[in-house]
């Protein structure tokens, strides 16, 4: 078994509320030096060994299902 990541990130330009609302927490807080905030998705997909290209197959599941390409950028960890 081989363990990939997949890190999903809204792209720039993309207004992000809940990173907005973990910003206004922290600086409730006192973590005035925050000045910004974007969440993000990690995935771990476990994959068969030599399952062949997995960075292109990888690439389709994001595009058909861990990503939204319109609003969200990826990148992929520990693919060949």
């Amino acid at each position: 078994m081989k363990k990939v990541r997949v890190f999903v990130t809204l792209k720039a330009g993309v207004l992000d509320p809940a990173g907005k609302a973990v910003e206004g927490g922290l600086r409730h807080l006192g973590f005035d030096e925050v000045k910004g905030v974007r969440l993000g998705k990690l995935i771990e997909l476990e994959l068969d060994d030599g399952a062949g290209d997995e960075r292109a197959r990888i690439d389709q599941m994001c595009k058909k299902l861990l990503a939204n390409t319109v609003i969200e950028d990826y990148r992929i960890d520990g693919a060949q």
